[in-house]
């Protein structure tokens, strides 16, 4: 008998061609039409296990009869209704830590970009102009800045390791500090949050998105932070209050901010960080590597035919 994986995320043919040397015998892929609600659930109509990277899995979705097991293409989860999985009896995964270095290398592109004024100055040239001493007076070094990272997993950690080079004291704050040998390793120290944004030069955001952090930077917190601080968000669009970040960066409040992901994806028009010539945006990026798609693809596909051969998928990666 077929065993079928839809995707969730509309995918290309050629996406489909380059995923389907690593399906098991006998399985059959998928994709859904759009990411319309009702494209979904059709998708999910013949479907015993599922992929999503960036769309919601919802209650009517885990109701879908038949339904196994959905697999998350990278780490973060707050788009799939966890309870939802567990009262249906579907296994939800995830490939935890396999972009943390993607991420980390996006996150530190971002400093960069923000404090070298990097892309101001592309698109001044681009449009004809030669803008140099328009970025003269914001633009900055990151060697020896204080850099406080808001959340120590993966991610977080992956970044420390890349600002070595960079001399760059480190706080972090996470719900449980790390054993005193790690921090020593990554040159970092625990601070709580406030002590933390009140002593940086540069502020991260590598945490997940649940309930204990959902709008956890915001007017008050953007507040305690350096008026030349930047800010860079790779971690989840709720973590942050958009309204109040772009607010801050027009009264000066801040020096600037790279930002990668959005409460709303993609991004909505009246998004009131578009438009802002010191913050930098990118569509999600973060976590793509051409390189890690094999391994990934492979992890997932192990996961899925653990299960369906009745075997323990990869403890680290089961979330239900």
């Amino acid at each position: 008998m077929m065993t079928t994986l839809a995707l969730l995320d509309p995918s290309t043919p050629e996406r489909l061609d380059r995923l389907r040397p690593f399906l098991p015998p006998g399985w059959l892929l998928t994709t859904a039409k759009s990411r319309d609600p009702q494209d979904q659930l059709a998708a999910l109509e013949r479907a015993s296990f599922a992929i999503t990277g960036d769309m919601p899995v919802t209650e009517a979705m885990f109701a879908t009869p038949g339904l196994r097991a959905v697999h998350k293409w990278g780490v973060g989860y707050d788009g799939i209704d966890l309870e939802a999985a567990r009262r249906h009896g579907v296994r939800v995964l995830r490939t935890t830590g396999s972009n943390a270095v993607a991420v980390a290398e996006t996150t530190l592109g971002l400093i960069l970009a923000v404090n070298r004024n990097i892309v101001r100055g592309h698109m001044g040239i681009r449009d004809g102009g030669w803008p140099k001493g328009a970025v003269a007076s914001r633009a900055a070094t990151l060697s020896g800045r204080t850099v406080g990272i808001v959340g120590m997993g993966h991610i977080g950690k992956a970044l420390a390791r890349l600002l070595r080079g960079f001399g760059c004291p480190i706080l972090y704050t996470k719900r449980t500090p790390l054993p005193q040998a790690e921090e020593a390793d990554l040159n970092a120290r625990f601070a709580p949050l406030d002590d933390l944004l009140a002593s940086s030069d540069v502020v991260t955001l590598n945490c997940e998105l649940n309930d204990s952090t959902r709008g956890l930077i915001n007017a008050r917190r953007l507040a305690l932070m350096k008026g030349d601080a930047i800010l860079v968000n790779a971690a989840r669009g709720g973590v942050l209050v958009e309204a109040d970040l772009a607010q801050a960066i027009r009264g000066g409040r801040l020096r600037g901010a790279g930002i990668d992901v959005f409460s709303v994806e993609p991004i909505a028009p009246d998004n009131p960080l578009l438009g802002l010539d010191r913050v930098v945006l990118t569509p999600h990026l973060g976590a793509l590597d051409a390189e890690s798609f094999a391994p990934t693809v492979a992890r997932m596909m192990e996961n899925l035919l653990a299960i369906r051969n009745g075997t323990p998928p990869r403890d680290s990666d089961i979330l239900v």
